[in-house]
């Protein structure tokens, strides 16, 4: 102690002159419920989204002391602090949501009380004597086909807790004007810090952007652009992520964080991959279509905010969808609304399914085979005389070679093509048309008329 100051009353962490950041730490942490894990503070009020206001906490237990480099000081006990408070082990609890009064889990059960340090917690009550969201329910109602409404219950319901055990993510489709946009606000009042607005094309190109979901429950996409992904590795490792995930932020060393975001998007259109026309891609999509707008139908321009005030009500909707979720293995009720439009948006992006349904140009029977190229030549042919782009080849060969069982193929080196040679083909395919018609290779036969 500085022997100017004795007797005076001071914290132990302060001589009179110089703040002991360590001693400081100890105190603080004694008097504060904080743990430091995954690169980031939590408190019983969930993760620390904003380190300034742990410097301001800080900063008003110092200002009385510290007359000097205040800023160096506070961020000297915030680095300490790293270290006083790390938590080796602090995983997600998928089975609770936190809420500002109390703990609920999936099974019903609910624990008054905020002592517990957690990862998220929602800016709502949970009032189990809430009335029913009415407006939120006919606004649904108006928006969605009623087959589809239990669907997004489910799947909001599914953006509460900490989980991917569903591997889906959801795009809500419509011409525009039918109140798509109304959701975001809503969500966002009962998510509060957990949700983020975002890009789903971001995602896709920026391989950064997946370190932004970390800690994040739900990423909304409020107009999702048309553009096809170049490609679809990192929206797909978010959306089945399980457990801890390689996670990059500028000019840092990639690190494992836990990653259970999960993706809404509201389009104009579908989502579509340049190349990956797999069905791992398409079958993590829920795509419900909403209704055409009533030409006579006036918009309430503060419908958001009605809905907002029945926000407690909408958890408890949302809720009961989760536990539909949960008893049904986390397998999403699915309208054949929603089966048939992801049924179309694969064949969309990938005419080659339709080609190998067609007729007049192959046929499947189990004796006949057909060269690798002549094949790709007939499918040419086909999206010519149909007014259609075909794919390129490698993604054509793909394609083939993902679906060999469903079409009782087997991809051989065994084929001979008309010069003799033998070539890789397929083994169940009959041409029933040639390409091969001297400079007219390619044309259509329907426009081909030979010279007599």
């Amino acid at each position: 102690m500085n022997k100017k100051y004795a007797g005076l009353d001071f914290p132990a962490w302060f001589d009179g002159k110089d703040v002991n950041e360590a001693a400081f730490c100890r105190e603080f942490l004694s008097k504060n419920k904080l743990i430091y894990a995954d690169n980031a503070f939590f408190t019983p009020d969930g993760r620390l989204t904003d380190p300034l206001l742990l410097k301001e906490k800080i900063y008003a237990e110092l200002e009385c002391y510290a007359a000097k480099n205040i800023p160096r000081t506070i961020s000297n006990i915030v680095e300490i602090m790293k270290l006083a408070a790390h938590a080796e082990s602090f995983p997600p609890k998928p089975d609770e949501i936190h809420v500002q009064n109390g703990t609920l889990r999936i099974d019903g059960s609910f624990l008054a009380g905020r002592s517990e340090i957690v990862r998220s917690r929602f800016p709502i009550d949970y009032n189990p004597q809430a009335g029913k969201p009415v407006v939120w329910l006919r606004f649904l109602s108006d928006l969605l086909y009623p087959e589809d409404i239990p669907t997004f219950q489910e799947y909001i319901g599914y953006c509460l807790i900490p989980s991917t055990k569903g591997q889906r993510m959801m795009i809500l489709k419509g011409e525009g004007g039918e109140g798509k946009s109304q959701i975001g606000p809503v969500l966002a009042r009962l998510f509060g810090c957990n949700m983020k607005d975002g890009s789903i094309a971001k995602i896709s190109d920026n391989r950064f952007a997946r370190a932004d979901l970390e800690h994040i429950h739900l990423l909304v996409d409020d107009d999702m652009k048309m553009e096809v992904l170049k490609q679809t590795n990192y929206v797909k490792s978010i959306v089945t992520a399980q457990g801890k995930m390689d996670l990059e932020r500028k000019s840092v060393q990639s690190y494992q964080g836990w990653m259970y975001a999960r993706l809404l998007a509201f389009s104009n259109g579908d989502l579509q991959s340049l190349y990956d026309r797999s069905n791992g891609f398409y079958r993590r999509q829920l795509i419900l279509t909403t209704k055409e707008k009533p030409a006579d139908r006036v918009d309430d321009p503060d419908i958001a905010e009605k809905m907002k005030l029945e926000i407690e009500g909408i958890f408890l909707w949302a809720f009961e969808g989760l536990q539909r979720l949960a008893a049904n293995n986390f397998r999403f009720t699915e309208s054949l609304r929603t089966l048939n439009n992801r049924k179309y948006v694969k064949r969309d992006a990938n005419n080659a399914i339709d080609f190998m349904e067609s007729t007049g140009y192959i046929r499947l029977k189990a004796d006949m085979s057909v060269t690798s190229k002549e094949l790709y030549a007939i499918y040419g042919i086909w999206c010519d005389e149909n007014g259609l782009t075909p794919i390129r080849q490698r993604s054509f060969s793909d394609f083939l070679m993902r679906n060999l069982k469903t079409y009782n193929l087997e991809h051989t080196n065994t084929v001979t093509n008309a010069t003799g040679r033998r070539v890789w083909g397929y083994l169940g395919i009959e041409p029933l048309i040639s390409p091969r018609i001297s400079e007219n290779w390619g044309k259509s036969l329907c426009t081909y008329v030979p010279e007599s």
